[in-house]
C-alpha cells in the first residue's frame, strides 16, 4: 500500500486501486512481455531514408534484369535519368547499387538497353540496363 497525506486527510492506495500502463513516447515503439520491455527508435533519419531508397532502386534493377532475360551472373551497365531526391540518391550511391547488381558502370543522362520508368514515393525516374559485351 501507499499512503498520501493531503492536508488533514490520509489516503491509502492499494495495488487494486492503481492502473499501471506503459505508453510509447512519440517516435518510439515499445512492446512488453513477461516483464521485459523493448523500445525501438522509429524516427526516420536522412540516412535511413536514403538506405531505403537505395534498396528500392536495387530491387527495381533486379526486376529489370529478370524482365530483360539476363542471366544471374551477367554483368551490366546501369543508366538513369532522374531529378530531385532520386537523382541525388543515384548519384551518391551509384557505386553501391552497381556493386550489388553486378554493374560495371553507372551512367547519368543516357538510356541504353532495356528501359523502364519508375515512380518511388512520388519521385519519377528512368532506369536502363544493358548487358556488358553486347
Amino acid at each position: 500500500s501507499y499512503t498520501v497525506v493531503l492536508g488533514d486527510t490520509s489516503v491509502v492506495f492499494e495495488e487494486s486501486d492503481l492502473l499501471i500502463s506503459t505508453e510509447s513516447k512519440a517516435g518510439y515503439v515499445s512492446a512488453s512481455e513477461n516483464g521485459n520491455t523493448v523500445v525501438l527508435d522509429a524516427n526516420l533519419t536522412e540516412e535511413l531514408i536514403a538506405e531505403g531508397l537505395v534498396r528500392e532502386v536495387i530491387s527495381r534493377v533486379q526486376t529489370m534484369r529478370k524482365e530483360a532475360g539476363f542471366n544471374v551472373t551477367d554483368r551490366i551497365n546501369l543508366y538513369y535519368k532522374a531529378d530531385g531526391k532520386m537523382g541525388e540518391i543515384l548519384s551518391a550511391y551509384g557505386d553501391v547499387i552497381a556493386k550489388t547488381v553486378l554493374g560495371e558502370k553507372v551512367v547519368c543522362g543516357e538510356l541504353n538497353g532495356y528501359v523502364k520508368e519508375w515512380d518511388l514515393n512520388g519521385e519519377a525516374f528512368t532506369l536502363a540496363v544493358e548487358k556488358v559485351g553486347l
